[in-house]
């Protein structure tokens, strides 16, 4: 399980990453909210968790919540915050946030909620399987297993599948997962990015029941019936 944590506090940022990483996790730390969003847009597909420091250099945890959710609709977000004001609050659960938690607070806190958020939202992670109609999907593996066949994914591929799989039937926007998986939102990579939506098609052809849709203007959608 991999953590995502932005905290601008060096002191603060080095005790959670040493107290999470004893407790079996996988912590990347940012100390700005620019680099926790390279970092994110590098591998989103990797972090089953993010912990957002609000008050934050060059970018602010609100503003790394926002982009975050432009890529990924469902990886948690909990928010750290020296301020307890309630409008501070409503605009963290506003933005998809599912927790929010006041400095100063107990590690142990942290962890009982963090293990709340995955219960509620990761029930079968340890199977590291995602169904999509009749196939399934192993991420880790970067295989999709078929009823006739099992086919091995680029990089690009799985990655591209992970996030359409992770929002299945919502929009993933264009902008944000050229920015995820290719680093930009080139032209280029634009014209990349359509030719392995073509080939994800082709693969998954063989179940009518799933598609993947061209929103205009704005997307892709993974549809399952």
């Amino acid at each position: 399980m991999r953590i995502l944590v932005a905290e601008d506090d060096e002191s603060l940022g080095i005790l959670l990453t040493e107290f999470l990483q004893s407790k079996g996790y996988t912590v990347k730390l940012a100390s700005t909210g620019t680099e926790a969003m390279e970092l994110f847009r590098r591998e989103p597909t990797r972090f089953q968790f993010i912990i957002l420091d609000i008050m934050m250099p060059e970018k602010d945890g609100f503003a790394v919540a926002k982009e975050v959710r432009l890529i990924d609709k469902k990886t948690p977000i909990l928010f750290l915050s020296a301020k307890s004001l309630e409008q501070d609050r409503l605009k963290g659960f506003e933005l998809g946030a599912d927790d929010y938690l006041t400095k100063p607070f107990a590690t142990e806190e942290l962890l009982a909620r963090i293990n709340a958020i995955l219960r509620r939202t990761h029930p079968t992670e340890p199977t590291a399987q995602i169904s999509i109609g009749k196939f399934r999907f192993i991420e880790s593996q970067s295989i999709i297993l078929g009823a006739k066949n099992t086919k091995k994914l680029t990089t690009k591929e799985n990655a591209l599948l992970a996030l359409l799989a992770r929002n299945v039937n919502e929009v993933v926007d264009r902008q944000g997962a050229l920015r995820a998986i290719w680093g930009n939102d080139s032209y280029f990579n634009g014209r990349s990015m359509d030719v392995y939506i073509a080939k994800l098609r082709k693969l998954l052809k063989e179940d009518s029941s799933v598609q993947i849709l061209n929103v205009h203007g704005i997307g892709f959608k993974l549809m399952v019936k």
